[in-house]
């Protein structure tokens, strides 16, 4: 870890703490606060990336997974109405859904890094997004996945129902799945500009 570094990795930290304490606080039907800040992290990632490279920007995941795992631990421990605040399945799917996208979105970003300006940090976290959404969901709630952890009881999350209450059928974890996609994929369209501007700024240091 170098001084260059740091408040890249501050930042990470802080939207991973944040969105850990915010997830428990609902903003809507389908979505939680967390679903806001959470995707910011995309944000940092690639700015570290443009800015100092992929090795910065593969320790700034790093230190956002190991902030994100001492949360998951704090939050198993922490008892609410309807048991742990962090079920073990939700654990395990934040923190292998966060590692796996943040690393895909580095590849990405690296491999389309000399494209336009704006190619690499949108085709990156569109699809560091996607996977994200897709591996956290389906970890930590699909029925067919109970095996990771049998003691978690997501029943409530596989009650059929419209998807986001005026589609097809589907288990209510799909719909909390779509809802949290499309605003990942909503800013990751809004974050083009502070990303334009941090980095401009940063690299004019």
């Amino acid at each position: 870890m170098t001084r260059t570094y740091l408040p890249g990795i501050i930042a990470m930290a802080a939207i991973v703490v944040a969105s850990n304490i915010l997830v428990q606080f609902l903003y809507g039907s389908w979505l939680t606060w967390g679903a806001f800040t959470y995707p910011l992290a995309f944000l940092v990632t690639d700015v570290m990336n443009r800015v100092y490279g992929t090795a910065a920007a593969r320790r700034v995941v790093l230190a956002g997974f190991v902030a994100g795992i001492i949360c998951s631990l704090i939050g198993t421990q922490i008892m609410g109405e309807f048991g742990p605040l962090v079920s073990v399945r939700i654990a395990i799917g934040s923190g292998i859904a966060f590692l796996t996208a943040q690393m895909i979105d580095v590849g990405i970003f690296t491999a389309l890094r000399d494209g336009k300006w704006w190619k690499a940090p949108l085709v990156s976290t569109l699809i560091g997004s996607t996977v994200d959404t897709v591996i956290f969901f389906s970890i930590a709630f699909s029925g067919a996945l109970s095996f990771i952890h049998s003691g978690t009881d997501v029943s409530w999350a596989s009650e059929v129902m419209p998807i986001l209450g005026n589609g097809p059928e589907a288990p209510l974890w799909v719909s909390l799945a779509v809802a949290d996609w499309a605003v990942k994929l909503t800013l990751a369209l809004i974050a083009l500009v502070p990303f334009r501007i941090i980095t401009a700024r940063l690299r004019a240091a």
